[in-house]
């Protein structure tokens, strides 16, 4: 089966969180309708964006 072009753009990497900062995430990510991944991507996000380490664009997650 062929990867989908967005897959093909996505980099994969092992992130080690300790279970309470964990539960957390996920706790957040369910209040909000995300998967802990999508949650996880959306922080990472935000915190980029308040950062000044990159700019608005289409292609990145929506603000909440």
């Amino acid at each position: 089966m062929a990867k989908k072009e967005k897959e093909s753009t996505v980099k994969s990497f092992v992130l080690r969180v300790d279970p309470e900062m964990m539960e957390a995430i996920e706790k957040w990510a369910a209040d909000e309708f995300r998967s802990t991944n999508g949650q996880i991507q959306y922080i990472l996000d935000q915190a980029l964006r308040k950062a000044g380490r990159i700019k608005k664009d289409k292609n990145t997650l929506p603000d909440k």
